[in-house]
């Protein structure tokens, strides 16, 4: 399995920006697909974007298209979110998360970062 430790969370004014960082460890995410998922207080999981780890099948959910662009650093071994223009609504606890291409369930995830929008 791959370790995954998110940082770069924190507290934002609406119209902001934040970059979040997820750093893999363990095995090179090569032959992965890499994604941010947030959860909201008493609301479910989302997944909010996804990318293949060659750059292939980029996912965006309606609610950030525009907005928020996953990239990732092959070198580093590391996934990034950058958000822009964040909205109150955006607040949640984001989630790196990691499965191999050849299967459907994310199987790795990191401990999470909040990030807090004030209006």
């Amino acid at each position: 399995q791959v370790q995954l430790v998110e940082s770069g969370g924190g507290l934002v004014q609406a119209g902001g920006s934040l970059r979040l960082s997820c750093a893999a460890s363990g095995r090179t995410l090569r032959s992965y697909r890499v994604a941010w998922f947030r959860q909201a207080p008493g609301k479910e999981r989302m997944r909010v974007t996804a990318i293949n780890w060659d750059g292939g099948s980029p996912y965006y959910a309606d609610s950030v298209k525009g907005r928020f662009t996953i990239s990732r650093d092959n070198a580093k071994n590391t996934v990034y979110l950058q958000m822009t223009s964040l909205k109150p609504e955006d607040t949640a606890v984001y989630y790196c998360a990691a499965r191999r291409l050849s299967v459907t369930t994310y199987d790795s995830w990191g401990q999470g970062t909040q990030v807090t929008v004030s209006s």
